[in-house]
């Protein structure tokens, strides 16, 4: 009672008098009676910046739906597609059309977008919209958004305030900051479902976007945890970022971008490697590498993977609770006539590259090697702009959300092929379902906290989200990386998945696992990322009668030629659910000379009984809290 009479105390002070608590009160309750915000759902990102924001700003075609709302029948087909192409990109499209704008175009293009401001902003609250707006135009642009067309009186006012705008050259500026108003509020809350980085050449820019955007969450994908890793002190997690990196000509990313020094491992891997095949770059037609750098890179690749095989032996040594001692390879290898058995099997060895391999003693590491790998660790680890994007992560990341009634896992959750819940056992305990992935949250958390410990069992476990068998993010047998670069046979590549990828077909098991994580009612649903839908198969991203939705952006080129489109993204919004699938982003440039777009399809999953308003929402009960506390706060007064 005391610990809730200073509550009540502290609260008080902060609204200072009892009107000002009966104010608020009706305030949180008139919100909790608006329309929900529209929730926008993308995952796998990988790195493809310019696919990326274009979904942030058409909102996954929600732009061009509140258009063709707005003006139905008064607009073409044409003039609606030039409309959404100003309001996606209004500096390039606006100098693209300078010689065909006038007064009269002005004048009708700022009445076009007020009128869609004024639609879009339908779900907010006044100071909720004020809060949206750019500073510089936000006196003129509420005026405008106010105005009665009936009034009069105030026509002439208006008149004079666009006017003004113009003759004082305005126009350009506050067109932009219409548009960018627009994207603002056709979507409320971005939920990022895992794996920014890797494969594209740009996740920076993806995170610095993220980081300036009014209102996100992540949960993390396995491509994210090798990242985090590296920031954390994870030697292993390193050398993977370096040979994937490597692997998709992007090193740049790591030296350019982030201002780590590659040279120490240029210098190891000139003096023993040569070229090699299997480990060139994959390259793009955009690829503008000269010959010597495609070499340069060959060379590294090979060093940073067997440096990674390594430090890979080295852990699961030291780990036996991980029971992955099928995965050191390096030893098992024959080195006299170059082959390895596996699973009872014996297979010839391809594009070997072991000349640092010592034979008797394959996980050791040289002094030269332990050298290389300490300094490029402190360079990870000392990474002012790595450590601000990583930082970003594990504070607005988690390893699941639950959120308006809906699961969202980038990857999967661990199942037995009964469909019984995957138990993990390490230390003497054993986890498993929703216990599990906040036992990997915790540790991850411990790791990123202490960069500088490495070989501890929070940093190892870092490492085990990427490729363990009981890794919600993995949700694979084992990672073939090893059998992928030496081994021509491909079904030794096969990495055989997690029970969960086909019993979530079922309706029956993804209502056990929503009710593992405390979700029971009708209209929710599972979110996932993480595999890519194989639609030019027929596969489908609605399962389980529409529980569970597959989100895979398919951001990433090399996927697109075997699913057949660019993937899918999600809208949430009070009527119900779509599902929206993407053609392959071309360029900026056709989308402002063209009015090309991105999205394609919209499929919709579920439209509910009755509209969804705030108070149903995770953001409605925890006004509701509010609410009740400030109740209390007033009989507290009145008693």
């Amino acid at each position: 009672m005391i610990e809730q009479n200073k509550y009540l105390d502290l609260l008080y002070k902060q609204h200072g008098s009892k009107e000002n608590i009966i104010s608020e009160i009706i305030n949180l309750k008139a919100i909790q009676n608006l329309p929900k915000g529209t929730e926008h759902f993308v995952s796998d990102l990988h790195g493809e910046f310019n696919a990326f924001q274009h979904l942030l700003r058409n909102g996954s075609g929600n732009v061009k739906e509140k258009i063709n709302e707005v003006f139905n029948n008064e607009l073409t087909h044409d003039e609606k597609q030039t409309l959404a192409s100003l309001i996606y990109y209004p500096e390039q499209k606006l100098k693209h059309i300078e010689k065909q704008i006038n007064t009269d175009w002005y004048r009708q293009t700022i009445d076009q977008l007020v009128r869609l401001i004024k639609f879009s902003a339908s779900k907010y609250t006044r100071s909720k919209l004020r809060k949206s707006l750019p500073k510089r135009f936000s006196y003129i642009i509420e005026e405008l958004l106010y105005q009665v067309k009936s009034n009069a009186d105030k026509e002439e006012y208006y008149n004079q305030i666009i006017s003004d705008v113009l003759t004082l050259k305005q126009g350009n500026a506050l067109i932009i900051d219409l548009c960018y108003t627009i994207q603002r509020l056709v979507v409320d809350h971005l939920h990022v479902v895992g794996d920014i980085y890797d494969r594209g050449p740009e996740p920076d820019k993806i995170i610095d976007a993220l980081i300036n955007y009014h209102s996100v969450d992540i949960q993390w994908g396995n491509h994210d945890i090798i990242w985090i890793g590296a920031a954390a002190g994870s030697p292993l997690c390193m050398m993977n970022i370096i040979r994937i990196s490597a692997r998709y000509n992007n090193l740049d990313i790591i030296e350019d971008t982030y201002g780590i020094n590659l040279r120490p491992l240029l210098t190891y891997a000139e003096k023993y490697y040569l070229d090699n095949p299997m480990f060139r770059p994959k390259t793009t037609p955009e690829t503008t590498s000269s010959n010597e750098e495609i070499l340069e890179t060959t060379k590294m690749h090979q060093a940073a993977a067997i440096l990674q095989f390594k430090l890979e032996e080295q852990l699961v040594s030291r780990r036996q609770e991980f029971n992955m001692d099928h995965r050191k390879l390096l030893t098992t290898v024959d080195y006299t006539d170059l082959s390895i058995h596996l699973k009872g099997k014996k297979y010839a060895l391809t594009n070997t590259c072991f000349m640092t391999v010592d034979p008797n003693n394959p996980a050791k590491l040289t002094v030269e090697e332990e050298e290389i790998i300490e300094r490029l660790m402190q360079n990870f680890i000392h990474s002012e702009k790595l450590k601000r994007h990583t930082d970003f992560l594990v504070k607005k990341g988690n390893m699941y959300l639950v959120y308006n009634d809906n699961l969202l896992i980038h990857g999967c959750v661990p199942l037995n092929q009964d469909g019984s819940l995957k138990a993990f056992h390490i230390n003497g305990h054993s986890y498993k379902g929703k216990y599990l992935l906040d036992f990997f949250e915790t540790s991850l958390r411990r790791a990123y906290a202490n960069p500088h410990s490495h070989n501890d069992i929070d940093t190892d476990l870092l490492w085990y989200l990427w490729s363990g068998e009981n890794s919600s993010l993995f949700g694979k047998k084992e990672m073939t990386t090893f059998e992928r670069y030496f081994i021509e046979d491909k079904e030794t590549h096969v990495e055989e998945k997690n029970a969960y990828y086909k019993l979530r077909e079922r309706q029956e098991t993804i209502a056990f696992i929503l009710s593992e994580f405390g979700l029971h009612k009708e209209d929710s649903h599972l979110i996932n990322g993480h595999t890519p839908v194989k639609e030019i198969k027929g596969e489908t991203p609605i399962k389980a009668g529409g529980k569970m939705l597959v989100i895979d952006g398919g951001f990433s080129k090399p996927y697109q030629k075997t699913t057949g489109i660019a993937g899918y993204t999600l809208l949430y919004n009070s009527y119900g659910m779509q599902l929206v699938a993407h053609k392959p982003f071309s360029s900026i440039e056709d989308v402002i000379l063209q009015n090309d777009d991105i999205a394609s399809i919209k499929r919709i999953v579920d439209r509910p009984v009755e509209r969804k308003y705030v108070r149903d929402t995770t953001i409605g009960a925890s006004l509701q809290e509010q609410i009740n506390d400030l109740n209390k706060l007033l009989n507290y007064l009145t008693y």
